[in-house]
């Protein structure tokens, strides 16, 4: 079981790969039930029992595939609340989720899991950390009338839970009349609903035929409920390098090979979920987060978005800070978790010291650290 790890209580794994056609000749030999995030340089599975870990790395070295478990981690959200109940039910609207044991969960676990804990002191002023949700406009136009609140805000999108932690709630659009199935949530994005895994196999394969000949990079997740396929952030617009008609042209021969297969679209489970960070030093936060998580940063010159290199977590980005603001005094009530396998905890706790980090507390099965900024993130 060398390949794999436990993380968020589930048998993990990645695979390097070098196309998205050669991670999908691993997804063809996949055990029903198997979770996977289909990539351009790899891919992220998920089981629930050991045979099917080791059937699955018996293929995959027959198919010549490297695992490296050192590079998994998962990104969540934590809220700290002196009434708990109600604003986990904003959050569970706002984002769609559902209940989870732990708190609130992304029904196909692919955005951050969210736990509301109890609040041991006042926080009275705003987050520096905020949230970002993409959702199509039926969904959040249902949010804002269950919310009974105005969107407010720079960009007339903002909504707050009942102790002001914000989200911009962003309504998405139709990709293009050519591709009538997709949306653009900040990404583009399309979700099939399948009736099997075997199903599910085959969708991805051609996908992953489709985005190789494009040469365009896509996400690709496969779960028992169907298939999401997510062009990532900003990726279809007319000045990404394979963005606007081509990238339009790929999602309509995507849509084709769908409804080859028998398939729909459903948009309800369609997210974009993105982490702000307000800073007085922007740069120097945005290095530590890299550093801390392993992320790119963008390359455009107008964004200070970083990113994970294998989009399976979520983007983080930047907004100035006046240093005299008052909230560069008061800890936030949101912080992040990160959980990485068990023998990454002081690689990771480490390199976050190293990049400004400061050690909060710590106990044998965790770690909470400010950045430079105070922003925390627990290491678990």
């Amino acid at each position: 079981m060398t390949d794999w790890r436990l993380l968020d209580d589930t048998l993990t794994t990645w695979y390097d790969a070098p196309s998205h056609s050669a991670g999908a000749a691993l997804v063809e030999r996949l055990p029903a039930g198997t979770e996977a995030d289909l990539r351009a340089n790899g891919l992220r599975l998920r089981t629930g029992n050991e045979e099917s870990a080791r059937e699955i790395s018996a293929a995959a070295r027959d198919l010549g595939l490297t695992a490296d478990p050192s590079v998994l981690q998962q990104v969540h959200l934590a809220f700290e609340s002196s009434d708990p109940a109600p604003v986990a039910s904003f959050w569970r609207a706002a984002l769609g989720y559902e209940n989870a044991p732990n708190g609130l969960r992304d029904p196909l676990r692919r955005d951050p899991a969210v736990s509301v804990r109890q609040l041991a002191d006042s926080r009275p002023l705003r987050n520096r950390i905020h949230v970002d949700v993409v959702r199509p406009s039926d969904a959040v136009d249902a949010v804002r009338a269950e919310a009974a609140q105005e969107p407010y805000g720079a960009w007339g999108v903002a909504l707050a839970d009942p102790e002001g932690n914000e989200v911009d709630l962003v309504p998405g659009d139709e990709l293009s009349p050519d591709a009538a199935d997709w949306w653009t949530n900040f990404a583009a994005m399309v979700f099939y609903r399948t009736a099997s895994s075997a199903q599910s196999a085959r969708l991805a394969s051609a996908v992953a035929k489709l985005a190789d000949e494009a040469s365009t990079p896509l996400q690709i997740d496969l779960r028992p409920a169907g298939v999401m396929i997510d062009g990532s952030k900003d990726q279809w617009e007319d000045d990404a390098p394979t963005g606007g008609p081509a990238f339009v042209e790929l999602a309509r021969r995507i849509q084709d090979v769908a409804y080859d297969l028998g398939l729909t679209p459903d948009a309800r489970p369609l997210r974009f979920v993105q982490l702000g960070i307000d800073a007085v030093d922007a740069d120097a936060l945005s290095t530590f987060w890299r550093t801390l998580l392993g992320y790119q940063p963008d390359p455009r010159a107008q964004v200070s978005d970083i990113y994970d290199p294998r989009r399976l977590n979520p983007v983080l980005f930047f907004q100035q800070l006046d240093p005299h603001d008052e909230r560069t005094k008061q800890r936030n009530r949101i912080h992040l978790q990160l959980v990485v396998p068990q023998d990454q905890v002081q690689a990771r706790i480490g390199t976050a010291l190293a990049a400004g980090g400061r050690v909060l507390d710590q106990t044998s099965e965790r770690c909470l650290l400010s950045d430079p900024e105070g922003n925390e993130v627990d290491i678990r």
